[in-house]
């Protein structure tokens, strides 16, 4: 079973607001989670955007959740035949998601 690590790419559900956030994991601690990610609504449009080499309207960023609004952080794996989001990214998009997500969006 894997480890929830810096350097893996997560999903992290959170409340207070209720939203959903998935994107490499840069830190976790006692004090909350630093990601560089995306709304989890906006993976998809992100996918796109990137495969068809169009105008870089979305782009990953960098942020802190705290400890209090993470309800749970799953790790980015297949769940039976459906494909984590990283492989759908190499199968949409080519390459590795975390070199995506490590560059800055204007570097991409």
């Amino acid at each position: 079973m894997s480890e929830l690590e810096v350097g893996n790419v997560v999903l992290v559900h959170c409340r207070d607001p209720k939203e959903k956030f998935w994107g490499l994991l840069h830190r976790l601690d006692g004090v909350g989670v630093v990601l560089r990610g995306l709304d989890l609504g906006a993976v998809e449009d992100w996918f796109r955007q990137e495969a068809g080499g169009r105008e870089r309207l979305l782009t990953p960023s960098t942020f802190f959740l705290p400890l209090h609004r993470v309800l749970r952080i799953d790790l980015d794996e297949a769940v039976g035949l459906v494909p984590a989001l990283a492989e759908r990214y190499r199968n949409t998009c080519g390459g590795d998601v975390r070199k995506a997500l490590a560059l800055d969006g204007a570097q991409q």
